[in-house]
Parts: structure tokens; sequence; C-alpha cells
């Protein structure tokens, strides 16, 4: 059995092979709480109402999931993964305060999972994580790859109203709250967990903040060059502290505190998550675990990536999403499936990714940066180049640009580059129909 702290997440395959789980949560306070399961989409979406189980509606259409037990602050569900539809991708433990009462006065609360009537997971709280919330995320099971857990521990001040209209759903004029920005949550878990990541996002926001996107949600995925030419950088450290740079800007296009992480050389691989529990000594941990290889191979990379967000789709077939993926790309050198990475980049270009590519290493002459950069930044990695102005796209989805050193850039000019284009992207997108 695990027991989770606040943030933290887990695989549910290292506890059980079962798929068939039983999920209690218990909530001890001195006024009402109602307990709901909601099924969400990748995008953490209610698109189908069907899918929220509560009090008033205890099973969903295939009872996948069921509350066996429904009374105040305490509920029992079932929940059989193997059999919810595709498109649930999020199984989330919620509960709610209707009339008077605040979450910060609850004396204590707890969610348990049982595989086979064995006890897998165990996530404890009481009033102290919070303050004048009416409505809390509990925690939530996950699809990323494979079935997780992840012990959420957010609130929102405005109750139901603010929950569902988080989750998409449709809210009674009557009850509906405004709501509550759930990256000040995750602000504070920042200043609290990881006030070094919390400077990071701080610069972050200044950047959006001039481009326009200081409100903008995106999935942000890392994708990381682990050729053996790759060796010094990851045993300096640079790159595990480029991967907390990027980590920081996620904590602003998202709410979740963790990244998607890729990795790429002879083969490709789709490895845990990068998130503000476990980012210290992260990348270390990493290589031990995925060795350097021989080879560079973008497509291999690319293919994992597309999928992972968006099936297997037919060419040329446009994919429309509310959230696009930001893809940090990060290489040494150049790919031998040159014919392959140009398919994937016209291909793709009919979906909601961007693609920022990043190159790192000596070069020889200057490039498209200027100015301030000049000397720090080159443009003689040619096929990249190539890439970044690739002809026979539906939209312009790429950038491009290379350092020899990637801790030689302030955060302040790194998050300016990230977003040399990808603006005029999220626009484009929109106009095309990629994103909603």
């Amino acid at each position: 059995m695990k027991s989770l702290i606040r943030g933290e997440k887990i695989k549910l395959t290292d506890y059980t092979n079962e798929t068939k789980l039983r999920v209690e949560v218990q909530i001890e306070c001195a006024f009402e709480i109602d307990v709901t399961c909601f099924g969400l989409n990748a995008q953490k979406q209610l698109q189908n109402e069907a899918y929220m189980v509560f009090y008033n509606q205890t099973a969903s259409p295939a009872r996948e999931i069921v509350m066996l037990t429904t009374e105040n602050g305490r509920g029992v569900f079932t929940v059989d993964v193997k059999q919810l539809p595709s498109d649930i991708q999020y199984v989330v433990f919620a509960a709610t305060i209707d009339g008077d009462g605040q979450m910060g006065r609850i004396q204590h609360g707890a969610i348990r999972v049982y595989a086979n009537n064995e006890e897998i997971a165990f996530y404890s709280f009481t009033g102290a994580d919070f303050e004048n919330e009416k409505a809390i995320i509990i925690a939530e099971l996950y699809y990323k790859s494979l079935w997780r857990m992840a012990a959420v521990g957010g609130g929102f001040d405005g109750g139901l109203a603010a929950l569902l209209t988080s989750f998409g759903g449709e809210v009674a004029e009557e009850i509906a709250q405004p709501i509550p920005n759930a990256r000040i949550q995750l602000e504070k878990r920042l200043e609290k967990e990881a006030p070094k990541l919390l400077d990071l996002s701080k610069k972050a926001l200044i950047t959006l903040e001039k481009v326009g996107l200081a409100e903008h949600t995106a999935k942000v995925a890392l994708c990381l060059d682990i050729s053996g030419s790759m060796a010094s950088l990851y045993a300096s450290g640079k790159i595990q502290a480029l991967a907390e740079r990027i980590l920081a800007l996620s904590t602003r296009f998202d709410d979740d505190g963790s990244i998607d992480m890729f990795l790429f050389g002879q083969h490709a691989h789709h490895v845990d998550e990068l998130t503000i529990g476990n980012f210290n000594n992260f990348v270390k941990a990493l290589i031990r675990q995925y060795p350097l290889e021989g080879g560079t191979y973008y497509a291999k990379a690319m293919t994992i990536i597309r999928e992972h967000y968006f099936g297997r789709r037919k060419a040329g077939e446009i994919v429309t999403e509310h959230t696009p993926v930001y893809v940090m790309f990060v290489t040494d050198g150049d790919t031998f499936d040159r014919e392959k990475t140009v398919k994937h980049m016209q291909q793709s270009s009919y979906e909601p990714i961007f693609w920022q590519f990043m190159a790192i290493g000596e070069t020889k002459q200057g490039g498209k940066n200027v100015g301030f950069f000049k000397n720090l930044f080159a443009s003689d990695f040619t096929f990249l180049e190539e890439l970044d102005d690739l002809e026979g796209r539906f939209i312009d989805n790429a950038d491009f640009f290379a350092v020899k050193d990637p801790t030689a850039i302030s955060d302040e000019g790194l998050y300016d580059l990230l977003m040399n284009e990808y603006p005029n992207w999220v626009k484009e997108a929109k106009t095309k129909g990629l994103l909603r």
C-alpha cells in the first residue's frame, strides 16, 4: 500500500494488475459535505454529464463508475477503468459544501483505493490544507500510457458551481459563481513546496504577459535527446536546469504542476512525468533508468508524442481541441530519419501541436537571432532550420533556435525565445479550426 502526500503521483500498475477498483472517501466535519465523482476527457472537461456520478445519479451509462454509498461526508465507488470509454481519461473525486462551512474547518479526510479487497493507495488531509474553499478535488485516477493516481488536494472558493464550470459543465444561472483562478492555488503550492520554481514561474509570466498569453492554457511536453553526445550536458546538470525552466513555464500554461516527458536516441521512450513533487535530481535519476544511446531519430519520438495526444489519424485530417500541446524538443545533432521527420512535421500541422526545437552545440556562423543574443545563438543546424521553414504544411507549426550553452541564457531571455513564434501559431490555429 502506498501512502501519498499532496501533489504526489503513482502508477497504479506498480501496486496492482486489477482494473476494477473500489474507492472510498471519508470526511469528518460538523456540516454537510457531498462527495462526487467526475469522468472527464483528456482536457479535464465533462463532455457527457452522464459521467457525473453523485447522490442523484449513482452510476455512469454502462456502470463503469458506480456510487455504492452516499452519506454526509462519505462516498464509496467502484471504478472499472478497463470498461471506461477511450475519451474518459480522468476519474476525479471531489467534495463540495452546500451551505455554511469551509473546507478549512474539516477535522480530517481521506481517500482509499482498493483492488481485490486490498488497500493499494491512501491519501489523507485535514482542514489545515485549505482555507475558505467550498469545493475540493481530493484525488484523481488518470490515464497517461497507463492508469495512475494523483493526490490533488486543490480547492475552489466558489463551491459546486466553480467546480462544475472548471470542468466545462453547465451551471444554473442562480448558482453560478466566479471561478477562482486555479493557477493561484498552484502558486500557493509552489511558494510552499518549490520556491525555486516559483521564481522561474514569475519570470515566465512576464514574457507571457508581453505576448498576450497570460491566461493561455496548454499542455507542455519536454522531449530530450539521449544520444551519447549529450553526456556532458547531462553530467554537468545543464539539462536538469533546462527541465526546471520548462516545468516552471508549464505552471503558467496549466494548473496540474507537471509536464509529459519523452526521450529519444536510437529508440523513443515515454517516461514518468516531471512534477513539482519530483523535479529535484529528476534528470539524474532518469538517465540512470534510460542510459544514453547511440543514434538520433527525431521521427521515433514524434511518433509516440503524436499518438499519445491524438491517437492515430488519417493524413490530412484536421484535429480540433480546446487545449494545444507545446513540445519543447531538445537535441545536439542531426537526425538519421530526415524523410520521416519531414512527414511528421507536415502531417502534424493538421493537429493542435507546436514544436519548439532547441539545438545545443558549437556554431560556426551567425544565424537568425540578432541583437543581445547574436553571439550566443546561431543556425548551422541546417535540417532544423529547414523544418522551421518547411513547405507543404497546413500551418507553420514550429520554431527553432540554437545555443552553445543552455545555461548561458538568462531565464528571461530563454522565455522570450520560447514565445518567439508560438503566440502567432495560437492565433492562426484558432482561425484554421485546430483550436476551439
